[in-house]
């Protein structure tokens, strides 16, 4: 058995620093040249200049249809002074690209000639020497650079270098990149059965390949090998002298104890950074072996994603002789106030949407496990080092991950969460391709506070008034003062306990809750169902202390229903679809209401035209009731318009 031992960052650097020093020590690094045909080397980047071995045309060329003739033969032709020439002596008929006689500078257009007889034509206006006509080496002379060294070629280039006689090129081989997945924990993503505790399936491998691959590179992905010191230290071996131009070592290379990466590479080459200040991302580690540049990549997804981004990508290019382009990004302003870690520069991803002729960005969850956090962003917020955070209203700058048109059919939801929106998002999307309905669940507070904000195109709410039993118009009326809003209805919901299947704690109301042998999952401050919760409590008269896991918070119902099947909670309180979707019992506790709230500014937006069109039909409808515990009789009624100041319409 190996010795129990943890390592500690070696080096750890900032983010600059960590560039600088990777830029400085692989930066005249080169992939090998290779001949390729330049009928299919759209794409390479060229290894030398390119020079031309024919002129472009090779010979004088009628620029249009008409007739060749000597320009000093027409010298004198005017509409008063019209000349006669000689066909077959004097005039040539010529068609576009068509050569030139030998005695022929300069076209007549055909419109500008009458012909007389079959040997006679007329002319009533003279041309210059090689008038319509394409010269000799027009386009391209031989001998001449057609491109030079470093070129990303371009389907017009192609042309250009087979016009030229140049049908093979010399091109920076596409960069290889050896992908090693370690982790005796990892399963392979096609493997049968039941996933035992502590097994995980195995996919950074496949992101890091589709990563290499849209960058213009080669992947060699490997298999999983164990998180054994011999293990790593023959992989490094093999792959050293293997064909690859970079080596990539996913897992093992942060301090833990059975992360071997950093060791081996320090035997068997060098160690330039082990750590760099970037969340996430901060166990990369940088160096080469025998020659070859090796990056040990964090094993957390978001973390394997930017590790990769600030350093696998620019090697890529200058490994083709070519600078990194800039990431695309906009300005944008900050949804909410974002505070962040002193001394670490952190990329947190956001949804962004245009609301009311703003860009807004709003921050999503932050776990470095969280791929999904990447998969619903639209942008990276790059938080930098020196700031403990930025205020809500900030201009920030955002890096997109979305083509900048789409964010103009982004739409914007900010508050409650319902296994409905997913329905929605892809009904949206199934409508028109370009709609992209991106979600924030903060909570119904949450949601009013960013309409009042003016940050979102709507906001879902379930707020109980518990003194009328009513839902949202109170709400409205005290924190949307002075801001108009419609209330549309979605749909009425179960909400009430949620247990594993057979109920093995037996738990019946919310007295149920305070057993000794019974933990609660909650739901964030502020939320709808969180505010249920605490009314139910105190209908019956009692406090919340002396309930297990009352502190203990999720965000969404699914993550409720999560905590209860994987055992870390025995109940919490959610939607009965929550229940269905994972096999889960449902005791029912009430039946609320679930609306969607539109500012005034944002109703009129064809977006949310198209979303009140699907809230209205029928298969939206059918889809959503098939999730359980919905009743969608009202699906899609105007429940309320409020001014600002009062209630014009409302139904209760």
């Amino acid at each position: 058995m190996e010795e129990f031992k943890r390592n500690i960052y070696l080096s750890m650097k900032t983010l600059e620093e960590a560039g600088n020093i990777w830029a400085g020590k692989t930066g005249h690094l080169r992939t090998a040249v290779e001949t390729v045909l330049s009928a299919h080397a759209l794409g390479r980047v060229t290894a030398k200049p390119l020079v031309a071995s024919r002129s472009v045309p090779h010979y004088h060329g009628a620029a249009m249809d008409g007739f060749a003739v000597r320009a000093r033969d027409t010298f004198g032709a005017s509409v008063t002074n019209p000349l006669c020439l000689t066909v077959g002596e004097q005039v040539f008929p010529v068609d576009t690209g068509e050569a030139l006689p030998p005695e022929a500078d300069a076209v007549i257009m055909a419109e500008n000639v009458e012909v007389v007889s079959e040997t006679q034509v007329e002319i009533r206006s003279a041309v210059f020497p090689w008038q319509h006509v394409r010269k000799v080496g027009e386009d391209i002379v031989a001998g001449e650079m057609l491109l030079p060294q470093n070129h990303r070629l371009r389907p017009a280039d192609l042309g250009a270098l087979l016009a030229g006689g140049v049908p093979k090129v010399a091109v920076h081989a596409l960069p290889k990149v050896w992908i090693q997945p370690t982790g005796s924990e990892l399963v392979s993503p096609g493997a049968a059965g039941e996933l035992e505790p502590g097994q995980i399936i195995e996919f950074n491998g496949t992101v890091l390949a589709a990563l290499v691959r849209e960058n213009g590179g080669e992947p060699f992905l490997q298999g999983t090998i164990p998180d054994e010191y011999s293990s790593i230290q023959r992989m490094m071996e093999e792959a050293a002298s293997s064909q690859a131009d970079v080596v990539l070592v996913n897992a093992g290379s942060s301090a833990g104890s059975e992360d071997y990466n950093s060791t081996v590479m320090a035997e068997m080459g060098e160690v330039w950074v082990h750590g760099v200040t970037m969340m996430p991302g901060k166990p990369t580690i940088l160096g080469m072996v025998r020659g070859k540049p090796v990056v040990g990549i964090p094993g957390y997804p978001v973390s394997a994603i930017l590790s990769f981004e600030q350093f696998v990508l620019p090697l890529m290019h200058t490994l083709q002789g070519l600078s990194p382009p800039p990431f695309p990004s906009v300005p944008a302003v900050l949804g909410r106030k974002l505070p962040s870690r002193l001394g670490l520069e952190e990329f947190v991803r956001v949804i962004l949407g245009k609301v009311q002729q703003q860009l807004i960005a709003m921050p999503l969850q932050r776990g470095a496990g969280v791929i999904t956090s990447l998969t619903r962003a639209d942008g990276i917020l790059q938080v930098p080092q020196e700031l403990e955070g930025l205020k809500e209203g900030e201009e920030v700058q955002v890096r997109l991950l979305r083509p900048r048109d789409q964010l103009e059919d982004t739409l914007i939801m900010i508050g409650s969460h319902d296994n409905t929106l997913d329905l929605l998002a892809n009904e949206l999307k199934r409508r028109d391709s370009r709609m992209h309905l991106s979600s924030s669940n903060v909570g119904s507070l949450g949601g009013l506070m960013a309409i009042r904000r003016g940050q979102t195109h709507l906001s879902g709410s379930h707020l109980l008034d518990t003194e009328t039993g009513g839902y949202n118009f109170s709400y409205v009326e005290r924190y949307l003062r002075g801001t108009a809003v419609r209330l549309v209805q979605l749909a009425m919901r179960q909400q009430g306990f949620l247990v594993r299947p057979g109920n093995p704690r037996s738990i019946k109301t919310v007295h149920d809750l305070f057993r000794p042998d019974v933990t609660f999952i909650n739901r964030q401050g502020g939320s709808g169902t969180r505010i249920l919760t605490d009314y139910l409590l105190q209908k019956q008269g009692l406090s919340c202390e002396g309930i297990q896991g009352y502190d203990q918070e999720e965000f969404t119902h699914m993550a409720v229903a999560v905590n209860v099947l994987s055992g870390r909670a025995d109940t919490g309180m959610a939607i009965h679809a929550s229940a269905k979707a994972l096999g889960l019992e449902f005791i029912p506790v009430a039946q609320e209401r679930y609306d969607l709230l539109v500012p005034e500014a944002a109703w009129k937006d064809r977006k949310i035209g198209i979303l009140l069109d699907i809230l209205q039909s029928a298969s939206f409808r059918n889809s959503v009731h098939d999730l359980g515990g919905y009743d969608v009789a009202r699906c899609g009624r105007l429940m309320g318009v409020w001014d600002g100041q009062e209630w014009s319409e409302r139904v209760s």
